[in-house]
């Protein structure tokens, strides 16, 4: 007669869990705490049921090995341990959270989660079939060693993902440069691999093992505001600081710009030929890089030319010939002109 009755309890929970498992899933994940409250609700209902007939959720006694019994006792185990552990994940996915860090406690609640799956398989395999724990650990150590050796390119970009989530040198929408020259707004980033949104619109997928490699510029960091530097030469034929108000007029009429901090005009050097200059303007984003600088070098020719600046070759283009006796092969000027190649 206890055996019918632990069959009819037995059966009672195997009702009760696969109820349980329907409820779960119809909640959804955007009705997190009332999916938690139901979650225990069956659980308690299931372990209720249990010790109302005395038996243990964890334990199988020598009166449930045979027949039906063994099987609706081992179902409804095996339900109890799963409920269990989906009840103690919608606590960790709740309850643990860390203010203004939400990369941190989602890389713990998965690190958790992992812990309570792997637990719970290892209880279900020890508590509710009698497997050896032991001998299990043991031999899954073997297996585990050769999956790392197979899986060594995989576990390197899980680790790297781990060090970048915690290291936190980028978010998504940061813009960032990296040391081989790839550029872009980060799209996208998980345990294995980040997506890169490039200026040309392609998106770059790089692994975490490599991109954890790579010096990274977080373009985004302090603020998105980014610095441009354009080059100039202009001819000597005014005063450096006449060509200086000049250019500073001319970086004041540009629209793509940041006017504060102001634009600076910076002189680099000087010779007989030219001045060098070098253009130092800000833009809101790197996104704006290149029409700025169109802009800039269209204002910027068309102010020289009202003011009768003119703009120099670069330094490289001339040659000076020592004597008007050497042979020339590459250039027709002589004694000691500046001749362009």
């Amino acid at each position: 007669m206890a055996v019918d009755l632990s069959a009819l309890a037995f059966a009672i929970v195997d009702i009760v869990g696969v109820i349980g498992i329907l409820v779960w899933h119809v909640q959804g994940k955007d009705r997190p705490t009332a999916r938690l409250i139901v979650q225990i609700l069956f659980f308690a209902a299931m372990t209720a049921t249990f010790l109302s007939q005395g038996i243990v959720p964890f334990r199988v006694t020598t009166g449930e090995l045979e027949g039906l019994t063994a099987y609706l006792g081992k179902s409804a185990r095996v339900l109890w341990w799963v409920h269990l552990a989906w009840a103690t994940i919608g606590f960790v996915r709740l309850y643990i959270a860390l203010d203004r860090r939400p990369q941190e406690a989602r890389l713990i609640q998965d690190l958790i989660v992992a812990g309570v799956y792997l637990g719970g398989a290892l209880s279900i395999i020890g508590f509710v079939f009698g497997a050896p724990i032991g001998t299990l650990v043991a031999t899954s150590g073997v297996v585990a060693i050769i999956l790392g050796l197979a899986l060594q390119n995989t576990l390197g970009d899980l680790f790297s993902g781990v060090a970048l989530t915690l290291g936190r040198p980028f978010t998504i929408g940061d813009w960032i440069q990296l040391g081989d020259g790839t550029e872009g707004r980060v799209i996208q980033n998980n345990w294995r691999s980040t997506q890169i949104l490039t200026p040309a619109h392609n998106v770059v997928v790089l692994p975490n093992s490599a991109l954890a490699k790579l010096s990274l510029t977080n373009l985004t960091r302090p603020d998105e505001s980014h610095l441009v530097v354009l080059a100039i030469r202009i001819a000597t034929d005014r005063q450096p600081s006449a060509i200086e108000a000049i250019l500073v007029s001319a970086l004041e009429d540009c629209r793509f710009i940041v006017q504060e901090p102001k634009p600076v005009v910076a002189f680099k050097g000087i010779d007989a030929i030219a001045i060098d200059v070098e253009l130092l303007f800000r833009v809101t984003s790197p996104a704006n890089r290149v029409p700025a600088r169109n802009e800039i070098i269209d204002v910027v020719s068309q102010q020289c030319a009202t003011q009768g600046l003119g703009f120099a070759m670069p330094a490289q283009a001339y040659l000076v010939v020592p004597s008007l006796g050497d042979k020339m092969e590459k250039s027709g000027s002589v004694g000691g002109l500046p001749c362009a190649l």
